[in-house]
């Protein structure tokens, strides 16, 4: 039994909503008889073709777009209907009963244009599938619903200025969303709304064009241009949107420089030093950037001499600067012409040129008071050395230039010329020697002179003056150093023994070259060879020095070749010397040549402990003498009473015992001082002094003076004894 599909075609007013029919399937093999006769394969029940809903439709109710029936299904109400796949149950919905399907909601094609669905035909009461499952497509049919719109828009452009006719801006693209296989919804045409006659659109590529030729920047440098991008391939009804796109000329060298005026008139001081600014000159050129930059030049020679002219950092103005100094007296205005040229040319516009102009400069001096002018710029001046003061060295020159002139005093400035070593003539700049000039002691004398105007003393001017001291031949050559060397006893004759270097202070020349001569004759110990380069070598005579203690003397004469010839003798100290066998020295005392062995290290440094030692116990024995002689002298002064003197004198008796005071030993600090004998001689200084309670009786006196010289008299306060001894020197 065949299975038919019917598709129910529905007109919904102006909405066409349809579904085709393909041609008739066989039954679905499974679910009646076996195959016809003559059929080859079993087919599906129902092939669907595509659906069609359109966009955007909103009605009242669901829209019917299409009818699923099986042939299996008899009206019986046992064929239920099912749908499944994108959209199923909510943008589209299905009668189960009856299979009219249903789109419930505004479709947007732009937002998807095509539905996949399943149906199938199942048994109400199991379930059971009556019929495989069959896919089918509903489509969402276009309508012109969006306008073109410019993704990239508004737009930004440059050209050149003078470009030709068609040259190319930039090319604008508008997009419209709807669908371009369907209809004219998505042809666009572009046209220019705003900006003719400047600019073109290619209706089709969008391309933007130069329209007129030779747009000059400097008249105009921005414009803006409004495209517009219409559907339905511009035909009315068509939606249409619109963009921007600003043009900028960029700037080329099509303006050559010129000067707002012809005539530049400047002044300047005459005291303007080189480099001074005298002013700006500025040619006016319309282009921008490099297209402007310019450079300034002098065409005359007589301005190019004294002026010169530069370009600022900015590469518009010329700096117009002195050259060279300038001078009212001389010449008080200056006329040349400067020329102001592009440094960029384009070629392409050579036509638009020349790309230069020139303008007059006029430069007027103005006059100044001016300092005294030197008549040169520095002074080198020679004076012999110890020539006598007042000596002329040489003589320095200035002028005032000013008019009239002011009389000019000169003076040298003391911080160049400390030790007064020369003078100046204020009134006529002569300079002399103030004191005798040494070469050797200073050669170069740096002065600086100051000329001061009579009328004014502020206008003052330097100079540089340099004074040379020339050489004379006032020193006698003389050794370097002092020369003190040696000679091993074991060296050969005709051996090196040293090179003596002379020296002559006067300047270096012919005549201050140097000969050395050494004793001659054959009883010489040494011999002097002259090396004619300002030295000498002393050597070995043929027959050695005989030994002795002291070291030779070899006596050199010196002398030089100047006017008059000078000469001085030195001396040069040779020792003997005990040699090793590398040569070095042994030792170089006189006795290396008396004895075949002198004392080691080890010996000297004995020898001067023992003296040493010895010495310090001499000291120390005289320390201790002198502190027991002390403690004695303190003793005896304690108690008067202790001292006894005994002397093997014959008692006077009487005279005795009246000449004797005993108080004196009683008391001795109360007792009177007894008068002084005449008798009585005066006490050595080396003699004990008595104690105040002591008697000067003569007789005491006398036994004192017993000691013979060279002793005195000494009392012990212990043994109660007393006699002479000697006197102990230090």
């Amino acid at each position: 039994m065949w299975g038919l599909v019917r598709v129910l075609l529905a007109w919904l007013g102006g909405w066409g909503c349809m579904g085709h029919l393909a041609a008739p399937a066989r039954a679905w093999a499974g679910s009646r008889g076996g195959p016809r006769p003559g059929l080859l394969r079993t087919r599906r029940s129902w092939v669907w073709n595509q659906f069609f809903v359109i966009e955007e439709y909103a009605g009242p109710e669901p829209v019917l777009i299409g009818k699923l029936h099986s042939d299996v299904d008899r009206g019986e109400g046992r064929t239920k209907y099912l749908l499944t796949g994108e959209g199923a149950g909510t943008v589209f919905v299905i009668d189960e009963a009856t299979g009219n399907i249903h789109v419930t909601k505004r479709l947007d094609r732009e937002e998807k244009a095509q539905y996949v669905l399943l149906a199938q035909a199942v048994d109400r009461a199991s379930d059971r599938p009556l019929e495989p499952p069959s896919e089918f497509i509903i489509k969402v049919q276009d309508i012109n619903d969006n306008p073109p719109i410019f993704p990239l828009g508004p737009y930004h452009a440059t050209v050149p200025e003078m470009s030709n006719v068609g040259t190319s801006v930039i090319q604008v693209t508008a997009h419209d969303a709807d669908d371009p296989s369907y209809g004219n919804s998505a042809k666009l045409v572009y046209t220019v709304l705003d900006g003719l006659p400047f600019f073109s659109v290619d209706p089709q590529t969008g391309v933007v064009r130069t329209a007129i030729p030779n747009m000059d920047r400097e008249t105009q440098e921005e414009f803006l241009v409004v495209i517009q991008a219409k559907d339905m391939g511009g035909h009315m009804g068509g939606l249409s949107g619109s963009t921007t796109v600003t043009v900028t000329l960029s700037d080329v060298n099509d303006n050559p420089p010129k000067f707002p005026q012809s005539l530049y008139q400047f002044s300047v001081v005459e005291t303007a030093g080189p480099g001074t600014l005298v002013g700006r000159l500025r040619a006016q050129d319309p282009d921008l950037g490099d297209n402007a930059l310019m450079a300034y030049s002098i065409l005359d020679r007589e301005g190019s001499e004294a002026f010169s002219i530069s370009i600022d950092s900015q590469g518009q103005d010329g700096l117009l600067t002195v050259h060279k100094a300038l001078d009212f007296e001389t010449r008080r205005s200056y006329s040349f012409h400067v020329e102001a040229t592009n440094t960029l040319i384009d070629p392409a516009y050579l036509r638009r040129g020349p790309f230069k102009d020139v303008a007059s400069v006029r430069v007027a001096v103005q006059d100044a008071p001016e300092p005294p002018a030197f008549t040169q710029a520095s002074y080198h001046l020679a004076v012999p050395e110890n020539k006598a003061p007042g000596t002329l060295v040489g003589q320095v020159s200035a002028l005032d230039l000013d008019s009239p002139a002011s009389p000019i005093r000169y003076s040298i400035l003391p911080y160049s010329d400390l030790e007064r070593c020369f003078s100046i003539e204020p009134e006529d700049g002569t300079i002399r020697t103030a004191v005798p000039l040494d070469r050797e002691a200073r050669v170069w004398h740096n002065l600086t002179v100051l000329a001061t105007e009579l009328d004014s003393s502020a206008q003052a001017s330097r100079v540089q003056v340099a004074v040379q001291t020339l050489d004379e031949n006032d020193n006698a050559p003389q050794l370097a150093e002092p020369y003190d060397t040696f000679v091993c006893d074991s060296a050969a004759p005709g051996q090196l023994i040293q090179v003596i270097q002379a020296l002559d202070r006067d300047e270096v020349g012919n005549s201050s070259r140097v000969s050395l001569q050494g004793p001659l004759g054959p009883d010489a110990n040494f011999t002097v060879q002259d090396n004619r380069d300002g030295s000498a070598s002393l050597l070995l005579p043929s027959h050695p020095a005989p030994p002795r203690q002291a070291p030779y003397i070899v006596p050199i004469e010196l002398w030089d070749w100047g006017q008059p010839a000078l000469s001085s003798t030195a001396t040069v100290t040779v020792s003997v010397c005990r040699c090793r066998v590398d040569g070095s020295v042994a030792s170089c005392r006189p006795e290396a040549q008396l004895s075949p062995a002198g004392l080691s290290t080890g010996a000297l440094l004995a020898i001067v402990t023992c003296v040493g030692t010895l010495l310090a116990l001499v000291v120390l024995f005289v320390a201790l003498r002198q502190q027991k002689q002390e403690a004695l002298m303190a003793l005896e002064e304690e108690d008067v009473r202790e001292n006894i003197i005994t002397y093997d004198d014959e008692g006077g008796g009487e005279e005795d015992t009246e000449a004797f005071d005993i108080t004196a030993l009683q008391n001795p600090d109360g007792a009177a001082p007894p008068a002084p004998d005449p008798r009585a001689r005066p006490m050595r200084e080396s003699e004990p002094a008595a104690s105040q309670g002591e008697s000067s009786s003569p007789d005491v006196a006398a036994s004192l003076e017993l000691c013979p010289a060279g002793q005195r008299w000494e009392v012990s306060s212990t043994l109660l004894t007393s006699s002479c001894r000697e006197e102990f020197s230090a």
